[in-house]
Formats: structure tokens, sequence, C-alpha cells
């Protein structure tokens, strides 16, 4: 699990000469301590999200109108305030009650996963999450491994147990096989990509996510079938 950045926000005071100098004085404003830290975490969410974790404290502090030692008592290493962005954008985004839509065999399994991922998709599908999420990848960060880890567990493979029980397949001690388990990364990692071609390239997309969805569960559940089916034999 990641360990949450702590900044002592209620102990930082704010003075007139903290704001930069010159023309660029005007910009800063006075804010409490909680507010101050909630503007240093959004801008540097847009920051990163234009030009990738390669983004300098420096130009961070420019864009918010302060100074650099200003934005280090908030936040004391570029580490502090990635885990601090990173908490923001896919933490909070994370929706528990996913786990329990999911495992609710009193629904049709199809119709779980059309409401799951209606509701994943709007929590993803903006610029700053895919964007921020592809820079962190290249980077190979620790905590984007996790996040797709935590995907995998708590949600691909619920998919295949799930899949294996509506099918009626026997159960047996490894729950997801191999094959079952890339099966259900190609249905996420598709409806995934609908989002990059939309928010990276700009690319035109079916304008009914609904349907999108509707299309991708299709595929799943007819071609995936059999390597269920086959994962017993």
């Amino acid at each position: 699990m990641i360990e949450r950045a702590t900044n002592k926000t209620t102990a930082v005071s704010l003075n007139e000469r903290d704001a930069p100098a010159g023309p660029d004085r005007k910009r800063s404003r006075r804010l409490s301590p909680e507010q101050r830290a909630q503007d240093i975490i959004e801008k540097a969410i847009e920051m990163f999200a234009d030009v990738g974790f390669d983004g300098s404290t420096r130009e961070l502090a420019s864009r918010l109108g302060i100074t650099q030692p200003l934005l280090y008592r908030y936040f004391p290493t570029k580490e502090h305030l990635i885990r601090e962005v990173y908490h923001t954008v896919y933490l909070n985004r994370w929706r528990p009650e996913w786990e329990a839509l999911l495992a609710d065999r009193s629904r049709p399994l199809r119709e779980r996963l059309q409401e799951f991922y209606r509701d994943y998709t709007d929590a993803i599908f903006s610029r700053e999450w895919i964007r921020i999420y592809l820079f962190s990848g290249l980077r190979g960060f620790d905590i984007n491994k996790w996040y797709v880890k935590l995907v995998e567990e708590r949600i691909l493979k619920r998919i295949c147990v799930e899949y294996r029980h509506e099918l009626g397949c026997r159960a047996r001690k490894k729950d997801v096989a191999e094959l079952e388990l890339e099966a259900s990364w190609t249905l996420h990692g598709g409806i995934f990509y609908y989002g990059v071609r939309k928010h990276i390239y700009g690319l035109p997309v079916a304008k009914n996510k609904d349907d999108m969805i509707n299309n991708a569960l299709e595929v799943f559940f007819v071609g995936s079938e059999k390597i269920f089916r086959n994962a017993d034999s």
C-alpha cells in the first residue's frame, strides 16, 4: 500500500516575504495553509500532465506565483509531491463499491460489468489521469505498478472468477488461469485505449461511451467463453 506523503501545513506561516519579488508578486495570493497545499497539488497535477515528471519544482513555483522555499515548506522533496499527486488523482477516485458490485451474483455478470465500466471510465477518462498514468509508466514508478496490481487483483481476477461461475465451470484451487487473466486484460485494455485515443491522440471515437463498453463486452463474452471452458480441460 502507498504511504501517503505527510506535510505539516498547519505549521506553515504565510508572509509577504514568501511571495516572489517583482512582477510575479501580484500573482501570489494569501491563502490558508490548507488552501495553499491544495493549490500546489492542483497546479502540480496540471504541470505533470503537461510535461511529465521532468517538470521542475522551480517551474511549478513559477506557475503558482510563489517561491521555491515556500513550496518546500509544504512538500520537502519532489517525491513527496509526486506521491500526493498520485493520491489525489488515483486513490481518491478508486471506489470500494466497485468490488462489491462485481461480486453481486444476484445480477447477471454482463449487467454488472456494464455498470462497473461506466462508473470506472467516468472516474479515469480525463486528460490528467491518462497522461500522468502514461508518463509514470514510462518512468517505471513503483506507484504505477502498484495501481496495475490493484486493478489486476481486485477487478480483473474478480471478473475471471465471476465469469467462470456464470459458465458453471468447476471449482479449482487456482481460481484464475493465465489465459483467462489475459482475456480480462484484453477487455480492460481495449476500454482504456478508447480513453487514450480520445484524450491523448485527439482521435474521433464512438460518441456514445455506453455503446463502446457494450461492444467491448460483446467481444469478451463471445470470444472468451472457449478460453474459460478449455482452462478446465
